[in-house]
């Protein structure tokens, strides 16, 4: 087991459409991360909404002030030494920035590319259906906006990249980027 030599902690913002596997991809390096020492939290935008913010709604300034608690919990994290995973939409350039600002430190953005289609396939909370039912109102990519990252650290195709290959790939940019040591080659048999 490969032991961080520092204490401090740093945060890992996946953000994407719903659907794009911010949520599955957190869980999966998050136990990569475990499983080389250290300690990890996830913080998933719809769990933290539900408990930290359930009186806001989702205008664009509700999502923005949710992004900022989400942020300072981050922060106070990563300085502690964990290992943060944020997995949520944060659908506006403005509240990544500020969320980069907030955290300070290591930060680093990931934006899971997945087109619409692949998402409203997937649909694993019926956000889609539920939105072409008319039950439900300013659904992100649909009624109200996504905007593109214009300067994510890494960017990760999750429609044609499964989960594991997803995760090493976060893993492998997190290693190069001297955020986390490179796990020791796997001894070969004689």
């Amino acid at each position: 087991m490969t032991v961080p030599t520092e204490p401090t902690g740093f945060t890992l913002w996946l953000e994407g459409l719903p659907g794009s596997g911010k949520s599955t991809l957190a869980r999966a390096t998050s136990a990569e991360l475990r499983r080389r020492g250290w300690k990890t939290e996830i913080l998933d935008g719809d769990e933290v909404r539900r408990m930290f913010s359930p009186e806001l709604g989702y205008s664009r300034k509700d999502r923005e002030f949710h992004a900022r608690r989400v942020s300072y919990v981050a922060q106070m994290l990563a300085r502690n030494g964990v290992a943060v995973l944020v997995a949520m939409i944060t659908p506006y350039e403005t509240s990544r920035q500020a969320a980069r600002s907030e955290v300070g430190g290591r930060f680093e953005e990931v934006w899971l590319r997945c087109p619409i289609e692949v998402c409203r396939q997937r649909d694993p909370k019926g956000l889609y259906r539920r939105t072409d039912e008319g039950s439900l109102h300013r659904m992100t990519g649909v009624d109200d906006p996504f905007e593109e990252p214009l300067n994510p650290d890494l960017i990760v195709d999750t429609a044609s990249t499964s989960v594991d290959a997803s995760v090493d790939a976060i893993v492998r940019h997190l290693e190069l980027g001297g955020i986390v040591a490179r796990a020791p080659a796997a001894a070969s048999a004689p």
